[in-house]
């Protein structure tokens, strides 16, 4: 009676968040949904589900957003845990987030069709449900921190871009101007990227080389010892 008493449990929902970052004209985006079920039916939230019995969480945010963008291998990594007791007013749920990073262009732009879904500049996100602008702005931090030391900003780039686009990429990331000769020589030092013989003749009759990102030559960079830092 006694060890029957101790071991009743409450019920815990366990939720993954999931927030989902693109690089579009030239400005860090989001990807919200807009909820069609109470509590807060009609607002803007982070795309998200609940934990299946036979699953890790990283699998569960791996379904989520294969659901929410029909791609697959995205990088994301973990956040943070919320488990504010009245963080949701319908039931008692603990979140898991994850930070996700997608190049747009490869976004099933059928998906955005089919569900209330929106890119939003990430300057200009709406007041969402619950604690998820917290989790937006812990994202961000964590991002800030993550593109400074790895390479990870080029999951946010078609695989072959312009130096102008790199850099656009970092400064909307970081938030701040930065220097075009400071940062083109940064990236040369580094000597991971590769200069095509092609260019992008979008943005002028003169043109802008592409280059590529060389991951086998960062990944034997980072067997030497290599630092990545900007």
């Amino acid at each position: 009676m006694v060890l029957n008493r101790y071991c009743k449990e409450d019920k815990v929902l366990l939720a993954v968040d999931c927030i989902i970052f693109g690089f579009y004209q030239e400005e860090l985006t989001i990807l919200l949904v807009e909820r069609d079920f109470e509590p807060a039916k009609d607002e803007w939230s982070l795309i998200g589900g609940f934990l299946k019995q036979k699953e890790n969480l990283n699998d569960a945010a791996s379904r989520i957003l294969k659901r929410l963008t029909g791609l697959n291998n995205i990088y994301m990594e973990q956040v943070h845990s919320y488990s504010k007791i009245d963080r949701d007013p319908k039931e008692r749920t603990i979140s898991v987030t994850y930070f996700a990073l997608i190049d747009v262009a490869h976004h099933c732009k059928d998906l955005l069709k089919e569900n209330p879904i929106k890119w939003f500049n990430i300057k200009d996100i709406p007041s969402l449900i619950f604690d998820h602008n917290k989790m937006v702005k812990d994202a961000l931090t964590l991002l800030r921190n993550r593109i400074s030391n790895k390479p990870i900003g080029f999951e946010l780039l078609p695989e072959k871009f312009t130096m102008r686009q790199l850099q656009k990429m970092y400064e909307a990331i970081l938030d701040i101007e930065l220097d075009k000769r400071n940062f083109i020589n940064k990236f040369n030092s580094f000597d991971l990227l590769n200069k095509l013989n092609e260019k992008d003749m979008s943005s002028s009759k003169k043109g802008a080389f592409l280059f590529e990102f060389d991951k086998d030559k960062y990944q034997k960079k980072l067997e030497e010892g290599f630092c990545f830092k900007i």
